[in-house]
């Protein structure tokens, strides 16, 4: 089963509601949830937080954190989900940012590094991936493992 699919079954089993924060993968994981016949009883909608700006205005990510940790780290994507919920008024959010390449990485921070952001209420759950292959392949396996996350959060 696609994990969209067994999401969005254990959302609506809960009567839950879920948003998206998506910098890297640019709507990829919303793209994939609306592709679902029904998603509209259960996503709120999603912010594409390509930019910094969009991160600190619109997700209420605390500036003095993204100076610290940087826009590619565990502590922005907390504040990320819980902002999109916030927002959006929704009961569950991923959110994601890394660098998906070919450039922008560095030896610290190299191309394929993702961390993704899961809430559900209050609880935020983030982990780091480091993801191999090409700009596509990086978003897609970065989409697969946000829902594979928020999934896991769910049954954990």
């Amino acid at each position: 089963m696609q994990p969209e699919k067994l999401l969005m079954d254990l959302l609506l089993k809960k009567g839950y509601t879920l948003c998206t924060a998506e910098s890297c993968t640019g709507g990829l994981i919303s793209a994939r949830i609306t592709s679902l016949a029904g998603s509209s009883r259960f996503f709120k909608g999603a912010v594409i937080a390509y930019d910094n700006s969009v991160k600190l205005k619109l997700l209420s990510v605390n500036p003095k954190v993204l100076e610290t940790f940087g826009v590619v780290s565990s502590e922005v994507v907390q504040q990320m989900a819980l902002g999109a919920s916030g927002l959006l008024e929704s009961d569950c959010a991923i959110s994601v940012s890394g660098i998906a390449g070919p450039g922008g990485g560095t030896p610290i921070k190299p191309v394929g590094l993702v961390y993704i952001g899961t809430s559900v209420g209050q609880s935020v759950t983030s982990r780091k991936y480091l993801f191999t292959g090409n700009r596509a392949e990086i978003r897609a396996l970065a989409a697969s493992a946000s829902l594979s996350q928020l999934i896991q959060q769910f049954t954990q």
